[in-house]
């Protein structure tokens, strides 16, 4: 698979409590394809949210379903990534679902 073919499996995995995608919440930052590894980078809102092992964990399944390696990198998001993931948890939040 390709970068883009890896990226667009990956962009469609969604928040469990809210209606959105980790992708366009701002949590899947950046996506890369090294040989046979893919290595992610999720910006939270705040340090060491509740469910943040459920959604690195979320993003493993469909890593390894393509046959893949995992690695990971945990950042915060800044303050306008914030408030715009803050925006739409506010207009899309569907409750606790995990």
């Amino acid at each position: 698979m390709t970068l883009d073919e890896v990226k667009q499996e990956l962009i469609q995995i969604g928040h469990p409590a809210i209606s959105r995608s980790l992708y366009d919440l701002g949590i899947l930052k950046e996506i890369k394809l090294k040989d046979k590894t893919v290595i992610v980078t999720f910006a939270f809102p705040f340090p060491d949210i509740p469910i943040a092992d459920m959604l690195i964990n979320s993003v493993a399944q469909a890593v390894k379903k393509m046959n893949y390696e995992y690695e990971y990198a945990i950042t915060t998001m800044n303050q306008d990534e914030k408030l715009d993931f803050m925006r739409m948890e506010a207009q899309a939040w569907k409750g606790n679902q995990f």
